[in-house]
């Protein structure tokens, strides 16, 4: 009957969903500090990626769409939400910035693999995150090539291969915390605070 009440009663299900986006954009950009600059790659190992991931995991597609949105318009409008307190547009612009945009796809579509699902899989929620991983390598390594003039070689050697275990540790851990925070909403009947359906 709270999902019901919340779709009867839109002012409260936009401010839940504004809400929602705000602590998530909130939560990549604190993660984003954990970072450590490695001296052959210009893209530092970050947490960044971890709320990225686990916002795909537990948003609906319009709410993880605007949390990343808003972190990156905060970014690039130069507050310092981006790895090691960076901002400014130039971290959209410059060799590492594909990562970054990279983000829209991935939330988007691991979303939509995982909200038409009430109780999505394990192996339904990794395939999630794979995608979601490979779309912010994709889309990272494109314009980390273009910018850098890196071959497909450089692009793996500087810009997929070094984080992927770490990528791929995010992404179940990910997928845990989502799993063990739907659980505790429901147990105390909030489950539909994270309903975007």
């Amino acid at each position: 009957m709270a999902n019901l009440s919340n779709h009867h009663n839109p002012n409260r299900y936009l401010i839940q969903k504004l809400t929602l986006s705000a602590l998530f954009t909130a939560l990549i950009a604190i993660l984003a500090q954990v970072a450590v600059p490695l001296p052959f790659s210009p893209i530092p190992f970050t947490g960044q990626v971890a709320g990225v991931l686990l916002a795909g995991a537990l948003l609906d597609r319009r709410t993880a769409v605007l949390s990343i949105t808003a972190y990156l318009l905060l970014g690039a409008a130069g507050a310092p939400v981006f790895s090691l307190a960076r901002g400014g547009i130039y971290m959209l612009t410059g060799p590492t910035g594909g990562y970054l945009w990279g983000f829209i796809p991935a939330v988007f579509f691991a979303a939509s693999l995982i909200e038409k699902k009430e109780q999505p899989s394990v192996y339904r929620a990794a395939v999630a995150m794979l995608t979601a991983l490979t779309l912010i390598y994709l889309c990272g390594g494109i314009q980390l090539g273009l910018i850098m003039g890196y071959s497909l070689g450089q692009i793996l050697l500087v810009g997929v291969i070094p984080f992927l275990p770490l990528d791929l540790i995010k992404a179940a851990l990910a997928i845990f915390l989502a799993k063990q925070i739907q659980k505790n909403l429901e147990q105390n009947k909030l489950g539909h605070i994270l309903d975007g359906k």
